[in-house]
């Protein structure tokens, strides 16, 4: 049987606790997102659309994290129905129409401004800039080398 190299024992140790890391990112996102209606999932797909327009598609890309278009379509569904978003043409797509946030979606984003800075700032003096940004560089590294696994390129 072939046994992991010491490398890729330090790297599993990561897992679990970088999943915990995430559920505890997702729960500080409700607490921040709750008093305005929203949830940490419509914020992540309304906040891609606050710099321009963009199709379901270009959001689940964009976004990064996983998600199927199909979440992101009944997401922006939602947030249309909801007031916060409309779906507007699209220059270079008939059938794909782009979501964009509309005033109040605007409103309620920079309304959620105020409890991230104040969660960010005290978790982040918490830990420390230079660590933070270590972290950060490792975490891109990491992710750098796993997607050049997975597509062959590495």
């Amino acid at each position: 049987m072939k046994q992991r190299t010491p490398e890729g024992d330090a790297l599993t140790a990561l897992v679990l606790p970088v999943f915990e890391l995430n559920g505890e990112f997702l729960a500080a996102a409700h607490d921040i997102t709750e008093p305005t209606g929203l949830t940490p999932a419509w914020w992540q797909v309304l906040g891609a659309t606050l710099d321009e327009p963009l199709s379901v598609a270009d959001i689940a890309r964009r976004v990064g994290l996983g998600l199927a278009r199909q979440s992101v379509q009944r997401t922006a569904n939602l947030l249309v129905d909801k007031g916060w978003a409309v779906y507007v043409d699209n220059p270079h797509h008939k059938r794909s129409k782009l979501l964009e946030p509309t005033p109040k979606g605007r409103e309620t984003v920079a309304s959620l401004r105020d409890a991230q800075y104040a969660w960010s700032d005290a978790v982040g003096t918490s830990v420390g800039e230079s660590e933070l940004r270590s972290f950060a560089a490792t975490l891109a590294k990491i992710l750098e080398a796993s997607r050049n696994f997975r597509t062959g390129s590495a």
